[in-house]
């Protein structure tokens, strides 16, 4: 088993991750019910995005000898209605500019972030618009 999740009322989920024990509580968003004091499911489902592609990304630097340390990520959610659905997602790269590679070293993170898996099981029909900012 990946996680437990237990309603607390309210509108209000704490999630634990059974392997470490780490916590995620939830609330529905301002738009849906909610008090948005903590992030929503579709909040979340943005952020595993991003959070996938720089864990990716991680890893292939690593792989060659780069470090991604200091990479900023801002990722800006998309809702439709009928049915309420994440339509969208916005992911803007933003590498510190002590960071200086070349294209191919550039071309191969990037390609990296855009074959996480998170990005690969999102249905097709939610658009990916990633921005890589290389200072």
């Amino acid at each position: 088993m990946t996680s437990s999740i237990l309603y607390k009322g309210d509108l209000r989920t704490e999630a634990t991750h059974l392997f470490s024990g780490s916590v995620i509580e939830t609330d529905a968003p301002l738009d849906n019910q909610g008090k948005a004091q903590r992030f929503s499911p579709t909040d979340l489902v943005a952020t595993a995005l991003g959070s996938c592609m720089l864990t990716i990304m991680g890893i292939k630097a690593r792989d060659m000898n780069i470090d991604l340390t200091g990479v900023k990520m801002d990722i800006l959610k998309h809702m439709k209605s009928d049915p309420r659905r994440i339509s969208a997602v916005d992911v803007t790269f933003t590498f510190p500019a002590s960071l200086q590679l070349g294209e191919k070293e550039r071309t191969i993170l990037q390609n990296a972030a855009l074959t996480c898996p998170v990005a690969k099981s999102l249905h097709t029909d939610i658009e990916q618009n990633v921005v890589f900012n290389w200072q």
